[in-house]
């Protein structure tokens, strides 16, 4: 299964962002996918996560601001980022896991800043 995050960039406090994660296998075949990231010094933490049946998780640093979503006319894995903060700069990870097998994207970078 391969990956291809996008939607990365510069961002005011405040503001908000999309990123998108295109998956080369049907999104409906996967049963769970997710957003990681990490910022710099740290290591990588669990953002969002989506299951085959709907149901979604998010870390408590997001929550009631980010949401994980599958669009399947795109077959894609996405994140709505709004009220961004400057502790969520990092660089954000979409993942995969298919036949117990877990794939990354190469990640998109997430730049919180005025």
């Amino acid at each position: 299964v391969q990956l291809q995050a996008s939607g990365g960039g510069l961002v005011q406090p405040g503001g908000s962002l999309r990123l998108s994660c295109a998956i080369s296998r049907s999104i409906f075949d996967i049963n769970f996918m997710a957003w990681h990231r990490q910022a710099p010094g740290k290591q990588r933490e669990l953002v969002a996560s989506i299951i085959r049946t709907g149901r979604t998780d998010y870390a408590d640093s997001v929550k009631d601001r980010f949401t994980i979503s599958i669009d399947g006319a795109k077959n894609s894995l996405d994140l709505q980022m709004n009220s961004l903060k400057p502790e969520d700069t990092a660089v954000y990870y979409c993942n995969a896991v298919v036949d117990g097998v877990r794939s990354w994207g190469q990640g998109t970078l997430v730049t919180v800043s005025s």
